[in-house]
């Protein structure tokens, strides 16, 4: 049995639940673009063979779990966002180009997804890592 630890079967795991080949991923943080959702939200940016998602895993400490219970809230729970391949219109990774900015107030790149919704078009926008290059190329190609 694969430790509960082991990314492989992590990602193994990921892919039996979804049912989708998983292309490429990385740590992210949501910004905004879902109006279900309130940001901030730190999570996984995947690629999978059916689209974007953004994945956000709940966590507490103990001092929140101690508060919660007793104050009778709930605890925090897993929140999804997916983007079918068929409703992408765009991706980009935008970095900053000032260097007096990149020098004095250093930002990550920001990860902007521009997608056909029910209601119109959305935008979907994350912060990341300069690794989700590997991402972008996914998304802005067709996967199998």
């Amino acid at each position: 049995m694969a430790s509960r630890m082991d990314p492989v079967a992590f990602w193994q795991d990921y892919e039996a639940r979804f049912g989708e080949k998983v292309h490429s991923y990385t740590l992210g943080r949501y910004i905004r673009g879902w109006a279900e959702y309130d940001a901030p939200l730190w999570g996984l940016l995947i690629v999978t063979s059916g689209g974007f998602r953004f994945h956000h895993f709940p966590h507490e400490s103990w001092i929140e779990a101690i508060s919660r219970t007793t104050s009778g809230g709930a605890a925090p729970t897993e929140k999804l966002i997916f983007i079918p391949q068929e409703r992408l219109i765009s991706v980009e990774l935008r970095f900053e180009k000032s260097w007096w900015k990149k020098l004095f107030f250093a930002q990550p790149p920001l990860l902007i997804i521009r997608y056909r919704a029910d209601n119109g078009e959305g935008e979907l926008v994350a912060e990341t890592e300069t690794k989700a290059e590997a991402l972008v190329r996914h998304l802005s190609a067709p996967v199998t």
